[in-house]
């Protein structure tokens, strides 16, 4: 038995839509309702981190998990000593390519770090998934452009490796169903197969849209200011020296680790837009129909 965590988040729901449809698969979500694209056969449960008992629940018979955490929380802490108890022999977890830059000493990086060490010390198989930034993250501007035809963010010529979340979610999948000696003991880091600047998608998103898009740098306090809308203070600060690090060129090398696990490129940012162009696309004024 399978289980998967972060089953609504943006790599969770990539991972349901890819799982073999005769592999028996438990979903555990603290909003059952709210999961889907989930393999016919899959059992969805109720269970949350914070939930002993909703836990032991989940994890009863279950021998592979895919670990989904907030890595600002104790969600770690809380699954791996049940996983444990309950007999679990490998998990997968999802965590981020930062971890192996050694100048990346933001409070997010750190707490990853922490995390990937609980796992390897927990007695248990792990196998660790360390993506780059997420192609699906540009979706964030997906409202300014369908209103004022423009993208703001910060440091728009820094580049990043971004990776597709659909490529994440396959190299999870082998991982999860494939032989445990292949990918146990194993960190992968996944990244697209070019590094692309904010300016460089928002160029690519101009020509896929047929619309004149223009790019807006944004200042570090306007930056400060609208992620400390959407977050404490302590993550949108570890949010910024990311983008710093980003800005000094240390999230543009690219890892021949997708190709040779999936046996076939990467895949583009165009082609992720290509795919979620709808996401991007104004609506027809009513004048237009």
């Amino acid at each position: 038995m399978i289980l998967v965590t972060g089953a609504t988040g943006t790599i969770g729901r990539e991972v349901l839509r890819r799982l073999p449809s005769d592999q028996p698969v438990r979903i555990m979500a603290r909003q059952p309702e709210r999961v889907t694209g989930a393999p016919p056969a899959a059992r969805i449960v109720h269970g949350d981190f914070t939930d002993p008992t909703s836990l032991t629940d989940a994890l009863h018979n279950v021998h592979t998990a895919f670990l989904v955490t907030n890595p600002d929380g104790e969600d770690d802490t809380r699954f791996l000593d049940p996983a444990r108890a309950a007999g679990v022999r490998h998990i997968v977890k999802l965590s981020a390519a930062a971890v192996t830059d050694p100048d990346a000493d933001d409070l997010i990086t750190r707490r990853q770090r922490h995390n990937e060490d609980l796992l390897r010390a927990s007695g248990m198989g792990w196998t660790l998934l360390r993506p780059r930034a997420f192609m699906s993250n540009t979706l964030s501007w997906a409202r300014s452009i369908r209103s004022d035809h423009v993208v703001r963010a910060l440091y728009g010529t820094s580049a990043n490796a971004c990776v597709d979340p659909g490529d994440v979610a396959e190299a999870a999948v082998l991982a999860l169903t494939g032989r445990v000696r292949d990918h146990a003991g194993v960190a992968y880091t996944l990244t697209g197969p070019q590094p692309l600047s904010a300016v460089e998608q928002t160029a690519q998103l101009a020509e896929l849209l047929g619309l004149p898009l223009r790019f807006e740098d944004l200042s570090p306090q306007r930056a400060r200011a609208a992620l400390e809308a959407r977050y404490p203070a302590d993550i949108a600060s570890a949010l910024l020296e990311s983008a710093r690090r980003q800005h000094s060129g240390s999230k543009a090398d690219v890892s021949p680790t997708l190709p040779r696990l999936l046996g076939r490129p990467a895949r583009t940012f165009r082609d992720w837009a290509a795919d979620h162009l709808d996401a991007f696309r104004p609506d027809p004024s009513p004048a237009n129909g």
